[in-house]
Parts: structure tokens; C-alpha cells; sequence
């Protein structure tokens, strides 16, 4: 099966891409960005998979899904992430991703996933499906939209709104935008209460 693994931290591609290849039926590829995982499939032959990093240059969150889904034909495409919420794991899965993988999944696993989506199936490790209800189905969740979602996970996890920026592809200006919009909706007046209000609420 040829995998196609596009991610912009070295370490992990690599690594990942080193312990595919001890898998006889496993021939791995990698890219860095978006943009040269999709020429790598556009140019063909096919992959069985793409993995996708959430938060790579150029993938603008569940736009380059959509892209990629429509690039690779009959090829499926899955989501890796060590920062996205179950919220987005669940929007991926229902515009057609063949699953979501945690950067935290061990090797193991991680190889288990592949093949159980290459064969055809939808994945999403048993920690989603065992944790709480999805942020979906979460009363403060309800006022948000997605994107205000991955704002105050961002406040939630510590970073600054220069890290959110680069993590969703977005400018520190429109950050700070979806950041006063945010703050308005769950009535904080600064990052620290909106993160505090969002962990006393069981959120994140």
C-alpha cells in the first residue's frame, strides 16, 4: 500500500516514515506542506492513503481536507493532529475523512489505523469515543463556531495568539479578531478568564 504522510515536523515524518517501511506491504512517502503533498498526488500514481497534518503550512484546516478528498479520487485521506479538538476530529470524519489520528497514538496503533482505513473503513481511537460528550453537544460549545472553538483550546493549552496564528494558518490579526468575538460570547474579559472559564466548564 503507498502511503502518502505530509507533516512540517521533521522528526515526526521521518520517524513515522522509518517504521512504516518495516512493514513489508507499507511503501511510504512524505512531504512537508500541503502544497507538495498535493502535487505528489495530483502527479500520481495513487495512494491507498494520505495523512494529513491539521496545522501544516498550507492547509488551512478542514479546507485542505475537502481539497485533498477531491485531488486523490478513490484514494482516502485521514487527519493527524496533536492539537485538534474531537469537535474538529468529528467535522473531519463527517465531510469524509477515512479517520482522525493523535499525534499521541503509539506505533502500533498507528499501523493498525492504516490498515483499517485502507480497507475501507472510518477510524477514531477509543480515547474520543470513551471521553466526554462532543464539544459539539456542549452548551458553551453551542455559542461558538469551529473556528472560536480552536481559539479557546489554543487559550486553554497556554499559547499565544502568535502560536494559535501559526497552528490554524491564520494572521495574528484575524486571531485577535476571533479572540474579541470569543470573549464577548462567553462573557470573559481576557485570555486567562476565557481559559479559566473553559475548564471550569469542562470543555478542554
Amino acid at each position: 500500500m503507498r502511503i502518502l504522510i505530509a507533516d512540517d515536523h521533521d522528526l515526526l515524518r521521518d520517524t513515522l516514515s522509518l517504521f512504516l517501511r518495516q512493514e513489508s506491504d507499507l511503501e511510504p512517502v512524505t512531504a512537508r506542506d500541503f502544497r507538495e503533498a498535493l502535487e505528489l498526488v495530483l502527479a500520481g500514481p495513487p495512494f491507498d492513503l494520505v495523512i494529513l497534518d491539521y496545522t501544516m503550512p498550507g492547509m488551512d484546516g478542514l479546507k485542505g481536507l475537502a481539497r485533498m478528498l477531491d485531488a486523490a479520487g478513490e484514494g482516502r485521506v485521514a487527519i493527524i493532529s496533536g492539537t485538534a479538538s474531537r469537535v474538529t476530529a468529528e467535522e473531519a470524519l463527517a465531510q469524509g475523512a477515512a479517520g482522525f489520528l493523535p499525534k499521541t497514538l503509539s506505533a502500533k496503533s498507528l499501523v493498525n489505523a492504516i490498515r483499517f482505513m485502507s480497507m475501507g473503513e472510518q477510524y477514531l481511537p477509543l480515547e474520543f469515543l470513551r471521553g466526554p460528550d462532543s464539544a459539539a453537544d456542549h452548551p458553551l460549545a453551542g455559542k461558538l463556531s469551529s473556528r472560536e472553538l480552536e481559539m479557546l483550546e489554543g487559550l486553554s493549552q497556554g499559547k499565544s495568539n502568535k502560536e494559535i496564528a501559526r497552528d490554524l494558518e491564520l494572521r495574528e490579526p484575524t486571531v485577535k479578531l476571533h479572540m474579541k468575538t470569543l470573549f464577548r460570547k462567553i462573557g470573559a474579559s481576557n485570555r486567562t478568564q476565557a481559559a479559566l472559564v473553559a475548564k471550569q466548564e469542562g470543555l478542554f
